[in-house]
C-alpha cells in the first residue's frame, strides 16, 4: 500500500514585510528506489486507504519534519497538517500525539502552526483539541479557507491565528471578476478578526500582486520555491521579492495617479453641472459630456438621501431620463453618509470607494457635492472599470 520511504519536504513561507523566509510547511513525500519523490496526497485522498496505515504514515512524516526543524533558523515556524479525522479517534483526555511528538523531538510548541484541514470531516471534539494546542503555545491555521467546508461558523468556533486562502479560489480571484471581490472580503474579515492571511499557490507575478492587494502576511508558491528536501537560506528570496514588491508599489502609484486625474476631471464636470442644476435650467441646455466618457448617470437627492430627479444618462447623442428611481432613498449606501460627514461643512467634492453596482453589475464610483446652499446633493455615478 505504502511504497517508498516516508519523509518530509519543506515549502517556504515568504514574509511580505521582509521578503525573508519566516517558516516552512511540511509536505509528505515517498522516496522511490530510483530516487524520485512522490507526493503522499493521493494516498490520503483515496477512499479505500486503511486509516491505520495512513495514521502511521502521517506520524512518520511529522516526526521527520520535527527532527529536521533543528537544522532551520531558530525564528522559523513549522506548519504541520492535522486532519480532524485523526482527532475524532482520540479517547477522552488522551494525550495529544502531536504534542507528544513535539516533546520527543525537543521542538517548542511556539515554533509550530497546526494547520487544520478537511473541515467537513471535523470532529465535535475539534474545538477542545484546538484549545489544547493553543494552551501549549502552538498557533492554529485553517487551510483552504473560502472553499468547501471551511465554514465561517467553524472559523468563529476555532478562532484561528492564520487563515490560508483556498488555492483554487485564490488563483481564480487573481484573474479578477466576482471571485476577486469574494476573496478580498474574506481577507478583510480575517483582518478584522486579527488573523494573518497566507496566500497559497502564488505562481505568477499577477497572483503575487493580488496577494499583496489582499494584505497577505505570507505568500507560498512556485513563484518562489517548490517543496524541497533541504532548507533554503533565510534570505534566498529577499532581492527577488523586493523587486516584485517595488513593481507592485509602482503599479499602485500609477493607479493612484489615474484616480487623481479622474478626481480633477470629476471636479470640472461637477462645477459645470452644479451651475446648470442650481439655475433650474431645462434639459436641452445641459451640455453633452463627450469629454467624460466614464459618466454613467447623474441625479439629485435631498439631504435625507431621497432622489428628487430622474437619472440622466447620455445615450451618445442626447440625454435620456430614467424615472424609475424617483423617491428612492439612498442614505443606507456608504458614500451617502460619507458625504454627510465630510462634504457638508467644506461643501467639497467627495468621491466614494469602488463598489459593484447591484443593478448594472458594473464597478462604480459615486461622486457627490452639496448644492443649493446645502439643500440638495448632486450625485454622479462613474464607470470605474478602467481603474
Amino acid at each position: 500500500m505504502i511504497d517508498g520511504q516516508p519523509l518530509a519536504c519543506f515549502q517556504p513561507f515568504i514574509d511580505t514585510a521582509t521578503g525573508r523566509i519566516a517558516g516552512v510547511e511540511a509536505l509528505g513525500r515517498l522516496r522511490q528506489p530510483d530516487g524520485r519523490l512522490l507526493s503522499v496526497g493521493p494516498l490520503f485522498a483515496a477512499p479505500k486507504a486503511p486509516m491505520s496505515a495512513l495514521r502511521r504514515l502521517d506520524r512518520l512524516i511529522r516526526t521527520d519534519a520535527l527532527r529536521r526543524l533543528h537544522e532551520a533558523p531558530a525564528d522559523w515556524f513549522l506548519s504541520l497538517n492535522i486532519s480532524p479525522r485523526w482527532i475524532g479517534r482520540l479517547r477522552p483526555n488522551q494525550p495529544l500525539p502531536s504534542l507528544k511528538q513535539l516533546e520527543q523531538q525537543g521542538v517548542p510548541p511556539e515554533r509550530v502552526v497546526f494547520e487544520i484541514t478537511e473541515l467537513g470531516g471535523g470532529s465535535l471534539r475539534l474545538p477542545e483539541v484546538v484549545a489544547r494546542y493553543r494552551d501549549a503555545g502552538a498557533r492554529i491555521a485553517i487551510d483552504d479557507f473560502g472553499a468547501g467546508y471551511s465554514q465561517l461558523d467553524r472559523v468563529l468556533a476555532l478562532q484561528p491565528d492564520i487563515l490560508k486562502l483556498d488555492m483554487r479560489l485564490f488563483q481564480a480571484a487573481a484573474r479578477g471578476g466576482l471571485s476577486g471581490e469574494v476573496v478580498k472580503a474574506l481577507a478583510q474579515m480575517a483582518e478584522k478578526t486579527g488573523c494573518w492571511i497566507i496566500a497559497e499557490g502564488v505562481e505568477t507575478e499577477a497572483q503575487l500582486d493580488f496577494a499583496l492587494e489582499c494584505g497577505s502576511r505570507y505568500v507560498q508558491g512556485y513563484l518562489f520555491a517548490k517543496a524541497e528536501l533541504e532548507f533554503f537560506p533565510a534570505d534566498a528570496f529577499v532581492e527577488r521579492f523586493a523587486r516584485l514588491r517595488d513593481r507592485y508599489v509602482q503599479h499602485k502609484l500609477a493607479e493612484h495617479a489615474r484616480l487623481m486625474t479622474l478626481r480633477q476631471q470629476v471636479a470640472e464636470l461637477m462645477n459645470s453641472l452644479k451651475t446648470w442644476a442650481e439655475a433650474g435650467a431645462p434639459l436641452c441646455s445641459l451640455p453633452a459630456p463627450t469629454a467624460y466618457p466614464w459618466l454613467l448617470r447623474m441625479y439629485q437627492c435631498d439631504r435625507n438621501g431621497t432622489q428628487l430627479t430622474p437619472n440622466l444618462e447620455w445615450s451618445g447623442n442626447a440625454w435620456r431620463e430614467d424615472h424609475r428611481y424617483l423617491g428612492h432613498n439612498w442614505s443606507w449606501r456608504p458614500y451617502f453618509y460619507q458625504l454627510l460627514a465630510e462634504g457638508w461643512d467644506a461643501r467639497r467634492l467627495i468621491l466614494s470607494t469602488t463598489y459593484r453596482d447591484a443593478t448594472s453589475n458594473q464597478y462604480c464610483l459615486t461622486a457627490g457635492q452639496f448644492i443649493d446652499n446645502g439643500r440638495r446633493l448632486l450625485l454622479l455615478d462613474i464607470d470605474a472599470a478602467g481603474l
